[in-house]
């Protein structure tokens, strides 16, 4: 796997939406050390931790408080952006939260993605559209083999289902308008399976939830610690998000991928409990304190027991694959939580995880 190319991304001028969340936080201080001029739009943060919050001033991040609801506010940033590249990061992206608020979910997922491309059409200079959705975008059968691009979507709730509506929305766009446009953009969505790193506080998320528990002095309680997950760091997924880009934009006249997995190598599904307990180990070794998690009977919307993803396609495309186990991304996370439990600033972790794992990877060439 190839590090981002640093001199695609210096000044190139990116419409980042989602930034003030988890993953998007995390894309901030990336594309911040690489130096890209970056325009952020999203809601405001949650009260309580925020990783972007935290983050302190970016530099080269101007950020703009928005709803992707909210079409007049998306036209104006587009339109004082003129971005080259567009990352849609933006989501309702609970899936216990979509059973309570399943309008607001389909509303910001896919009328917001619509929206979104809609207010991009003016723009001249836009080369790549990236629209992040999710693997619970397919139809799930709890069978446990890892999905291909090529399988059918769905959804069993109103979160995935948005997600695969999400996918459908982008599909017929690129098909239906871009792809019958002279030097239209090129639009691609990327599929990624559950990423864990530091400065997660999103609500009913199994790591957050330890990590609050942890500083809490309090046990963790887990609902369904058989179930597995592609559990996998942030950084190798934004790696391949980035990499993704470069190819879009590219020249080259070989076939541009239309949608990508992202995902740890099928043999290394890990359930619940095994990435719980791993945690726990990392974090007491850092000496810090911390409770033994209890299993609980699962409570509210039932939740798929199995879920892989393949990502061989990003391998094959983009020459991705994860830099990092499964064992490290829990290690990573832990040791990211550990430090800032001991005192450390958000940023300096984040910096610092930045340049080891860039470290481990070869720069790219486009």
């Amino acid at each position: 796997m190839t590090a981002p190319n640093i001199e695609f991304w210096r000044n190139r001028r990116v419409l980042l939406t989602g930034h003030t969340g988890f993953k998007g936080a995390w894309m901030c201080a990336w594309l911040e050390e690489m130096g890209a001029d970056v325009t952020g739009f999203a809601l405001e943060p949650d009260p309580g931790a925020n990783l972007f919050r935290d983050l302190g001033k970016l530099s080269s991040v101007r950020s703009i408080i928005g709803d992707v609801r909210d079409r007049d506010a998306l036209r104006t940033a587009c339109a004082d952006t003129n971005p080259e590249v567009v990352i849609h990061m933006a989501a309702q992206s609970l899936v216990r939260r979509s059973f309570v608020d399943p309008h607001g979910t389909y509303a910001t997922n896919v009328q917001g993605t619509g929206n979104l491309l809609e207010m991009l059409e003016p723009c001249q200079d836009l080369s790549a559209i990236l629209v992040i959705t999710s693997d619970k975008c397919y139809r799930n059968d709890n069978s446990g083999r890892p999905f291909i691009e090529s399988d059918p979507l769905g959804g069993n709730d109103p979160y995935s289902g948005s997600k695969a509506a999400q996918e459908t929305i982008a599909i017929g766009w690129r098909r239906g308008l871009l792809e019958n446009r002279d030097g239209s953009a090129r639009l691609g969505t990327a599929r990624a399976g559950n990423v864990i790193g530091g400065g997660d506080w999103s609500e009913d998320r199994i790591l957050p939830d330890l990590f609050r528990a942890i500083e809490n002095g309090t046990v963790l309680e887990v609902r369904n610690p058989a179930a597995t997950r592609p559990w996998q760091h942030v950084l190798d997924v934004l790696a391949g998000y980035l990499a993704y880009i470069e190819v879009l934009s590219g020249d080259s006249e070989r076939e541009k991928p239309k949608t990508l997995n992202f995902g740890p190598r099928t043999t290394e599904a890990k359930p619940v409990q095994w990435l719980v307990e791993r945690a726990l180990d990392r974090v007491r070794a850092a000496g810090i304190e911390a409770e033994n998690w209890d299993g609980v009977p699962g409570t509210g919307p039932s939740e798929a027991a199995h879920l892989a993803l393949d990502a061989s396609l990003a391998t094959k495309t983009l020459g991705w694959e994860p830099c990092l186990t499964q064992e490290e991304a829990i290690d990573w996370t832990a040791d990211w939580h550990a430090g800032l439990m001991g005192g450390k600033p958000a940023r300096e972790l984040v910096s610092e995880q930045i340049s080891r794992f860039s470290d481990l990877t070869p720069a790219s060439q486009i």
